[in-house]
């Protein structure tokens, strides 16, 4: 948390701790398989699923060498060989294990 500027840093989101409050707030309930039980959840996974497939073919455009627009964001093979030869990018995710050797120990 940065004290000085009251945000808290998760993923690279920057909440405040007004919308932290918030978002505490609203009551919530995890539904196992909700999809196949509830329309409006299948619906919301189909526009999410369309909204990722667009935004990896988009920043495909801008980085064709990590091959976002087949492998969708899942960590292919070719793109960890990507990753190796021209390192990381602003779009991904830096809180994920990108290659396998980061849990490695040179000793």
């Amino acid at each position: 948390m940065n004290a000085k500027l009251g945000l808290v840093t998760t993923f690279g989101k920057q909440f405040s701790t007004t919308e932290i409050e918030l978002l505490q707030s609203i009551p919530n309930q995890s539904i196992i398989k909700g999809d196949s039980k509830y329309l409006s959840i299948a619906a919301a996974s189909v526009l999410a699923k369309t909204y990722r497939d667009d935004y990896m073919n988009a920043i495909h455009e801008e980085f064709p060498m990590y091959n976002w627009k087949k492998n969708k964001g899942y960590p292919t093979q070719e793109h960890r060989e990507a990753i190796r030869k021209y390192g990381t990018t602003k779009y991904h995710r830096m809180s994920f294990r990108l290659l396998p050797e980061q849990l490695k120990l040179d000793i």
